[in-house]
């Protein structure tokens, strides 16, 4: 691709490909993950992680395997409702990111938990504002969610060079 004349340089970056599993208590507050390590390290997210590539594992899969490993509850996948599907392109100008959000149908009960991946606390939807979260989550993750509960969306964020330009690909709002 050329540009004013001179060859643009394209570099290839590693694709990530994860979930993002969303649980709720009968209070109506968020299970979040302060976690420890990277990526997202000291900041608030949903417990998740990425797909076991070299097994094939499937998103669905994977979130369940997540689910059970840091919040140690087994469900099946008639428990989670794909709620969306975002990618994030040069997510810290290193890779890319693919990213399955599930929420798990019901009510879960969990008690608040440290274990190597951090800790797990339960906040009410008004806190998560005031938390440390990644700023893709602040500004189109969270947002989308809330007005997709039930539904269906996906959508793709620039990342490179700091930016959080985002597009709506697919929407649907139920209710």
């Amino acid at each position: 691709m050329k540009r004013n004349g001179a060859k643009q340089m394209t570099v290839e970056l590693p694709y990530k490909i994860a979930t993002l599993c969303y649980m709720f208590d009968a209070e109506g507050r968020v299970l979040l993950l302060h976690r420890r390590r990277p990526p997202n390290q000291d900041l608030y997210s949903p417990p998740g992680g990425k797909l076991e590539k070299a097994v094939g594992e499937s998103p669905t899969a994977c979130a369940l395997r997540e689910i059970r490993e840091e919040v140690g509850l087994v469900l099946k996948e008639d428990d989670l409702h794909l709620t969306g599907i975002v990618s994030e392109a040069g997510f810290d100008d290193r890779m890319h990111w693919l990213m399955f959000l599930y929420e798990v149908k019901g009510v879960v009960e969990v008690e608040r938990t440290t274990f190597d991946e951090g800790t797990l606390d339960w906040v009410k939807s008004d806190e998560i504002e005031g938390l440390p979260i990644p700023s893709t989550d602040r500004d189109v993750i969270w947002p989308l969610f809330w007005q997709h509960r039930g539904g269906f969306f996906m959508a793709h964020i620039n990342c490179y060079k700091g930016r959080t330009d985002w597009s709506l690909e697919q929407s649907i709002v139920v209710g």
